[in-house]
């Protein structure tokens, strides 16, 4: 691992992105995205597609993905007087499966014990009431929402909800004519991995979103595995670093990671075999478990885990990620991983070759 730099200044983690290259859909197959390599040892970038990945493993490699699985997280509920008010659901609250924590676009006119109704694509409308107002760790304002019958939350969020696309996706998500319902549905089936598996993010793990069942078999079969931690992804991954790099603060999120997991990877690491994680937040987690070089096994954990310039890597040596948002935290981690000029002339280089960025856009394997 080559030695970090100390510099953690905003600025120095920044750059140009022209608007165009900010991808606004998905493409048709999975793994026809780009895929820029970047090669700490060789010091070289090389340009491939996404379906060519196995050819930078070995026999005996793991691959960590994160399995979780986003719900329709995001809300448009109407008011009796009329007006939309847009909500995140974030998590549920502990007294009850069928309170959520929610983020509001706006919070000032709304009324404790206020009724919101939530149209949904069948016609039927589900109500919903204010029932609190809290306070985020973020410091901001955030909403308690009862969506009624604790039994069938997931069932409203299925026929109501929307995929809980990043602000940088232009939607008109609270239309419910045939083209906005189409697009709705493309977008829960594509803003979700292959391999997700346990509902509670409100975010996708946008790296995984690259594989397909395919490429996952063609990986087996050269003796290449993948393995899984679950870490529900939280709002705090698109919380912008508004103080300075070292203040910066990442909201808990829960995570696990299974013994059969832990004992692949420690297996790989004792026979020198290489740990891949797919995105930041299977570092994360693997960084948060990994303890003198051992990775733990971990029943339900909650990290705060920021990866700044300075970390010690312990358990993670090639990573695969998407492209960030400039002056972002996920920046900050991959800049720390592979060195901040080293990702600073990929993401000049990517803007140069025209790669698409961000959520839907294409990725980057990290050696």
């Amino acid at each position: 691992m080559e030695k970090q730099e100390t510099a953690l200044d905003l600025k120095d983690f920044q750059f140009e992105l022209p608007p165009e290259l900010i991808a606004q859909e998905a493409l048709e197959k999975r793994d026809a995205s780009r895929l820029l390599v970047v090669d700490r040892a060789n010091d070289t970038l090389k340009h491939v597609h996404f379906k060519d990945i196995l050819g930078f493993f070995k026999s005996g490699d793991v691959i960590v993905a994160n399995d979780t699985q986003v719900i329709p997280a995001k809300l448009f509920a109407r008011r009796q007087s009329g007006g939309i008010v847009k909500l995140l659901l974030i998590k549920p609250t502990t007294a009850s499966a069928a309170v959520w924590e929610a983020m509001a676009t706006s919070t000032k006119r709304l009324k404790i014990g206020e009724e919101l109704l939530l149209d949904s694509d069948s016609g039927k409308v589900y109500p919903l009431r204010l029932k609190d107002l809290t306070v985020g760790p973020d410091g901001f304002k955030r909403l308690l929402i009862d969506l009624g019958d604790r039994e069938s939350v997931f069932q409203i969020l299925k026929d109501a909800g929307y995929a809980p696309l990043p602000p940088y996706i232009q939607r008109a998500q609270d239309k419910h004519d045939a083209a906005e319902t189409s697009k709705r549905s493309k977008d829960l089936d594509r803003y979700q991995t292959v391999f997700a598996c346990h509902p509670g993010a409100v975010a996708a793990p946008t790296a995984g979103l690259h594989f397909t069942t395919e490429l996952i078999d063609q990986l087996s079969d050269h003796g290449i595995a993948l393995h899984k931690i679950t870490l529900h992804v939280g709002p705090g991954t698109f919380k912008p670093i508004s103080t300075s790099v070292d203040e910066h603060t990442i909201e808990a999120e829960r995570y696990s990671i299974s013994s059969d997991t832990a004992n692949a990877v420690n297996t790989a690491k004792k026979n020198g075999s290489r740990i891949i994680a797919v995105g930041t937040t299977s570092l994360r987690a693997l960084e948060s478990a990994g303890k003198n070089g051992v990775l733990e096994a971990v029943e339900d954990g909650s990290t705060n885990l920021y990866v700044k310039p300075g970390h010690d890597f312990k358990i993670v040596d090639s990573l695969i990620t998407n492209f960030h948002l400039s002056g972002s935290s996920l920046l900050v981690l991959v800049a720390a991983f592979a060195g901040r000029q080293t990702i600073l002339r990929a993401y000049k280089e990517a803007v140069e070759q025209r790669y698409r960025f961000y959520s839907y856009g294409d990725a980057m394997l990290i050696l």
